[in-house]
């Protein structure tokens, strides 16, 4: 199985990122939201492959198979993760691709390394610009919600991972498009992830304000997001990128939830492709 060697810039330590790839062309790296895998973009897989493209997939420290180190969790060192497998990989003209907790690691990558290394960036159900309710920030949200998700963690993280996904889902909405499986598919990626990552996570994801990072975005950037998104709100969050990022096109997935990428799978695959092919405004 693939494995990035990466040096964590804090310690010093050595620590193993596991990637998949598959197909050819300029490289598209898709990076995972919390808590799961990489597993949580084969809905993307084919459409990507099959349009001409190298599609990576990688799991994040704590996550998944990769390495499970006890710290590290902030979004400079994941940032960090994001750089070192491009180095591995000798990857250029690179589309990084982040979904909620992912599009920080985008947002932070650019902000810590530059575009040098880029052709664009995409950003779906994302954590930016700064999702936590601050005094220069009151479109925010409130500092007790994040808590409250550490203490479910801590309680019971399996039980708080079964309510999680059918948030994540809108699944109330979208029963008739999302089974009980796919639910179970979910819980199952969380629960491989260890217990500490999914706390600092939290704190990381909701503390971090990437907004002077946007700034630095001097690539085309896309920004996908749904209207019925119960994670990361459409107005916290997608709408207000191109305030931080003028440069970028904003596509609203009229009813898409925090998971559109399953259930309007076909919307964002066409989002995708025609954004990676250059086309300035795609059809939604």
């Amino acid at each position: 199985m693939p494995y990035a060697s990466i040096t964590c810039s804090k310690d010093g330590s050595e620590q193993h990122l596991f990637y998949e790839e598959y197909g050819s062309g300029d490289p598209v790296i898709l990076i995972h939201g919390w808590p799961l895998t990489h597993r949580a973009w084969e809905s993307q897989l084919d459409a990507l492959i099959e349009s001409g493209h190298r599609v990576i997939t990688y799991d994040r420290r704590g996550f998944g198979q990769s390495s499970k180190p006890y710290g590290g969790y902030d979004y400079d060192t994941l940032a960090g993760d994001l750089n070192s497998l491009i180095t591995s990989l000798n990857l250029s003209n690179v589309t990084i691709v982040g979904f909620s907790m992912g599009g920080g690691e985008v947002a932070r990558y650019i902000g810590k390394f530059g575009t040098k290394k880029l052709k664009s960036a995409v950003l779906i159900s994302a954590v930016t610009p700064f999702i936590k309710k601050t005094s220069d920030n009151p479109q925010g949200v409130d500092a007790g919600i994040f808590e409250e998700m550490k203490a479910g963690v801590r309680k019971d993280r399996f039980d708080f991972i079964a309510n999680w996904r059918e948030n994540y889902m809108s699944y109330d909405a979208n029963k008739d498009t999302v089974s009980e499986k796919y639910l179970d598919f979910l819980w199952l990626q969380a629960s491989a992830a260890l217990p500490k990552a999914m706390l600092d996570c939290i704190t990381s994801f909701s503390n971090t304000d990437f907004r002077d990072d946007l700034k630095k975005c001097d690539v085309p950037l896309l920004v996908i997001h749904g209207t019925d998104d119960r994670i990361c709100s459409a107005e916290v969050c997608g709408k207000r990128v191109p305030e931080f990022a003028p440069n970028a096109q904003l596509e609203l997935i009229d009813g898409g939830p925090h998971g559109l990428t399953f259930t309007h799978s076909d919307q964002v695959n066409t989002l995708l492709t025609q954004f990676l092919a250059g086309e300035t405004r795609a059809a939604a």
